[in-house]
Parts: structure tokens; C-alpha cells; sequence
């Protein structure tokens, strides 16, 4: 199915659908743009900013200055599409269904906030990717055939993960070059981590990741009272 213009004055839709289209049309993926623009483009729309967010209910990427600290306060970057929202069939991802906030936010603490396939935490840089950071979601891990599972089970991935995006994995020769790199007593622990089937976050590993979490504008502030603290 061809994607409707997103100023088409014959389109019969929402805001949001109208959002996801401007989006692709307008704004392009992987550029920026301002909350004025955004405004703009759908004059006298009222809640418009809130229509653009339930986007990301549907899979869409859209980082602002809390995920990508390169981002000022008012602009946003259109990072990745996700469901054809235009399209009469689509519906929501089923990560997304299912799961409350506060079984959202048990997985993600279990999980130590960070992604389980490729570690990054939220907030992070992709090292390959120039600019753009880790979002973290929770998706339900499929099942292996003939084996059942009530509750279903989630985990949590970052959503370049998620969509099949990330790297290839390593390999064998490649992880035991990593170990070999490790002293001895980090070769023990990871090897308690390998029988536990998990990672045990230290204080340290806990704090960055709060740290990560934070705001742009609260990083900013953190880093300013480290300072004053060391002089």
C-alpha cells in the first residue's frame, strides 16, 4: 500500500497518522526537528505533541534530549520508523501489549537496565552508530518450539536489538579472545556470571546506569557538583 502526503487535504485520519507521514516526508530519518515545527505543520491542532508520542507505542523512534544529550531541549531526532500506522491492518507491536508500567519496570530492574543481546544500557552511544543512543524496551521472548510458557516471557532489549538491526554476533574465538584479555579475578566472576546464566551489577555498574537515566539537563548538573566536590 502507497504511502498517503502527509498534507494531502483530502486525507481523512488523525493527528498521529498525519505525524508519521510528516515524519517520513518532511522531516526524514535521522534528521532533527523542533516541537515549532512540529506545531507548524499541524496548525491549530490541539494535544498535536501528544499525538506525535503515541508514535513510539507503534514501534517509531523518535529520541529527544533525555535519550541523545547532542539534542537541545526543543528539538527532536526521528531516529527509526516502526508500524505503517496508515495502513488500515496495522496494529500495535506485542511487546507493547500486555505489560504494565509496573511489570515494565520489574523486567527492566531485573534485567539491570540493559539491553540482554547486546549490554548497552539506556542512554548510551551505539559505539557503530555517530549520535544516536540506546532506548530500552521490554518484548516478549519467543517461545522454542513445543515448549510452553505461562506467563509468557519478556525481556528487556534496546530497540535496534529488537528490530534485527544490531551487529552480528560474535563469535566463539572472539569471547575467548576477550577473556584471555582478563585478569584472573575478572575471569572468576565472569565465569560465577556464566553459572548464574546473569550479570551481577556492582554499586558502580548501578550508578552509571541511574546516572544514564537522568535528563540531559540533570547529567549536566551531577557533573557540575562532581566537580565542585574534587576541587
Amino acid at each position: 500500500m502507497t504511502a498517503p502526503r502527509w498534507d494531502d487535504p483530502t486525507l481523512r485520519t488523525g493527528t498521529m497518522v498525519r505525524s508519521a507521514l510528516w515524519l517520513i516526508q518532511a522531516v526524514g530519518r535521522g534528521n532533527t526537528f523542533t516541537k515549532g515545527q512540529h506545531r507548524d505543520a499541524f496548525p491549530g491542532i490541539a494535544q498535536a505533541d501528544r499525538r506525535l508520542r503515541d508514535l513510539r507505542k507503534h514501534g517509531w523512534v523518535i529520541h529527544t534530549c533525555a535519550e541523545d544529550a547532542t539534542l537541545r531541549a526543543d528539538e527532536q531526532r526521528f531516529v527509526a520508523e516502526g508500524a505503517a500506522v496508515w495502513e488500515p491492518r496495522s496494529t500495535l507491536p506485542a511487546a507493547q501489549r500486555g505489560v504494565s508500567a509496573k511489570e515494565r519496570r520489574r523486567i527492566l530492574a531485573a534485567d539491570d537496565h540493559q539491553c540482554v543481546t547486546c549490554g548497552i544500557a539506556a542512554g548510551e552511544s551505539y559505539p557503530d552508530l555517530r549520535g544516536v543512543t540506546a532506548v530500552l524496551t521490554v518484548n516478549r521472548r519467543e517461545r522454542s518450539p513445543g515448549v510452553s510458557e505461562t506467563p509468557p516471557s519478556y525481556v528487556t532489549e534496546c530497540r535496534r536489538c529488537r528490530d534485527g538491526a544490531a551487529s552480528p554476533p560474535p563469535t566463539i574465538d572472539t569471547v575467548l579472545g576477550m577473556l584471555r584479555a582478563l585478569t584472573g579475578p575478572d575471569r572468576d566472576r565472569f565465569a560465577i556470571w556464566i553459572e548464574q546464566d546473569r550479570r551481577d551489577a556492582d554499586p558502580i555498574d548501578r550508578a552509571w546506569t541511574a546516572y544514564r537515566q537522568l535528563p540531559a539537563a540533570k547529567r549536566e548538573e551531577l557533573r557540575q557538583q562532581l566537580g565542585r566536590a574534587r576541587e
